[in-house]
């Protein structure tokens, strides 16, 4: 039986899995995050499942693939059937507290009508959650009001109100608001304790708080990864869009700049909490989990933001410090894995079910120091852009099914990257040749073999809430979650 621990979910906006100093990043400084990796287990293959915000946030908070949640953009509602993180921690006893966001529209089954409010924003609270502080994303609300009690000038708008923190002090950055936020719940707080803090930041606009905007000089900055000549009219597409990245090499080394002030100065936050947690004797008592809800492109492929199917937006960090757990402390797992994870690994960690719903496996052999020879051996994502979609003329159901085509999926194993898009294209990309994502395979009996692989994997992850029982002799098998067995 495990013991007790408080639980502090953390999620980093739009943050590389490459961007730590752990890993090797020759630029980046995170000591924070180092040295939770050092006391904690280090997942360097850890992929979110989707993008943007909402959809990536929704597999990380339910545990399942976009194929299943269909979360498919930042609006679309998350359907109330689903299970999540804030209701497990509930039945496990806490009262699950969140500082921040978690961009999850409501299902408007639950709506009382056109003129219920929640419909007037997809940046609504997962339900289950009680809120320590509210900041949605565009609409920075407490955080604006407290700022202008101390005397400055904010503009109502998002994207004015943290684009403006370089002319700030860091201690009054967003991060630094919901860190101050948390360290004081905590301090109410008798236990036990769970709480998420999700951070807007390294988000755009790519403006770091303070003197963290100019720590980094854009001159240092490396060249992104150039445009391969084999390119998806997707990408051609999203080169016209907000996620095209700037031409002038010097104007992208700005945003780069800017990019890691904000990860350092995020990192420093997270310094702030981890003395917090020291200081009151919680750092041994407390279960931490670092994550993301996707990445950042940061001018490869000359795309910046999130979306598409490069591994840069979905490749994310993970650490995870169980301190019942000593043994694995200090190690690097290169396995394969997911944000669909995190919720069979919360559950286990705080001794409920897992369930049925879960696409992902629990972390927990990893966290105890096992390899286990049976874990998946890709990462898989998806990407949906019917939101960005310009219909041709009427678009009637259900003659018209254009928008089911404007989707992909991307299976990425060892060697070999295999994007399948809604349409019926497909890329195969030779990774072992070229991890630049530039060079295609080739060879068709390859090609094919990667293409069984991903129907496979759907095939394995197919909806699952009722297929464990049978209706016979007063109900056999896996009784569906929230009933019970007689």
């Amino acid at each position: 039986m495990l013991v007790h621990v408080d639980v502090i979910l953390i999620t980093l906006d739009q943050f590389r899995g490459d961007c730590l100093s752990a890993a090797g990043h020759p630029l980046a400084r995170t000591p924070n995050l180092d040295r939770l990796a050092a006391e904690g287990v280090r997942f360097a293959r850890h992929y979110s499942q989707a993008a943007p915000c909402s959809p990536g946030r929704a597999s990380l908070y339910t545990g399942t693939y976009q194929m299943n949640h269909r979360v498919v953009g930042n609006g679309a509602p998350l359907d109330r059937r689903l299970d999540n993180v804030a209701w497990a921690a509930r039945r496990a006893g806490y009262v699950p507290t969140l500082f921040g966001y978690t961009d999850q529209a409501v299902d408007p089954r639950e709506a009382t009508g056109p003129e219920d409010p929640r419909l007037l924003t997809w940046e609504g609270i997962l339900p289950g959650f009680e809120v320590g502080l509210n900041f949605a994303t565009h609409d920075p609300g407490v955080w604006v009001r407290w700022l202008r009690d101390l005397g400055y000038e904010v503009p109502d708008d998002y994207e004015g109100a943290v684009g403006g923190e370089p002319g700030r002090p860091a201690e009054h950055s967003l991060s630094a608001w919901h860190t101050d936020g948390l360290i004081d719940w905590i301090d109410a707080q008798a236990g036990p304790r769970f709480a998420h803090l999700s951070q807007l930041r390294p988000h755009p606009p790519y403006a770091a708080a303070g003197w963290y905007a100019d720590l980094y000089a854009p001159e240092d900055m490396p060249a992104p990864i150039a445009m391969g000549e084999t390119r998806h009219r997707l990408h051609d597409s999203l080169r016209r869009s907000v996620l095209r990245a700037p031409d002038d090499p010097a104007e992208m080394a700005k945003i780069q700049a800017q990019y890691f002030g904000m990860i350092h100065e995020v990192d420093a936050q997270l310094g702030r909490l981890w003395k917090a947690l020291e200081d009151r004797g919680l750092w041994d008592d407390t279960l931490i989990i670092v994550t993301a809800d996707h990445g950042e492109q940061l001018g490869d492929h000359g795309l910046i933001q999130k979306g598409g199917f490069f591994e840069a937006s979905y490749h994310i960090p993970c650490i995870i410090r169980d301190p019942r757990r000593p043994k694995a402390h200090g190690t690097v797992v290169e396995r394969f894995t997911e944000n669909v994870d995190i919720l069979p690994t919360l559950c286990e960690a705080m001794g409920v079910a897992i369930p049925a719903q879960c696409d992902g496996l629990p972390l927990t052999p990893f966290l105890a120091g096992e390899d286990p020879p049976w874990w998946r051996e890709a990462a898989h994502w998806e990407f949906d852009w019917r939101g960005a979609a310009i219909p041709l003329g009427p678009h009637q159901w259900p003659w018209d099914r254009r928008l089911e085509r404007q989707n992909l999926a991307v299976r990425r194993d060892e060697t070999t990257a295999y994007v399948q898009f809604g349409d019926g294209s497909a890329l195969c990309f030779d990774l072992e040749a070229d991890p630049t994502w530039r060079t295609p395979v080739t060879d068709p009996s390859l090609i094919l073999a990667k293409a069984q692989g991903m129907l496979a994997w759907r095939h394995q992850h197919l909806d699952r809430t009722l297929t464990g029982l049978l209706v016979q002799d007063g109900g056999v098998g896996r009784w569906p979650d929230g009933v019970q067995a007689g």
